[in-house]
């Protein structure tokens, strides 16, 4: 979670200043989707995507509910 937080005030936050709140949450949200992949496949997931290790993962616990 540091190297998220890292990578976000070296690529959003330091970069330049924002005049307004609003700005600086769209930057924030842009630079996120395009730099957390939700469709690549990651080895710690069992080379599911996390979409796809989310749905596993839920459907279980649906079902005991």
């Amino acid at each position: 979670m540091e190297s998220f937080f890292s990578l976000l005030q070296k690529n959003v936050l330091d970069r330049r200043s924002r005049d307004t709140r609003q700005e600086l949450r769209i930057a924030i949200v842009t630079w996120a989707q395009r730099t957390c992949h939700r469709r690549r496949r990651q080895a710690p997931l069992g080379r599911l995507t996390p979409v796809e290790f989310e749905t596993v993962m839920t459907t279980p616990a649906l079902q005991a509910a």
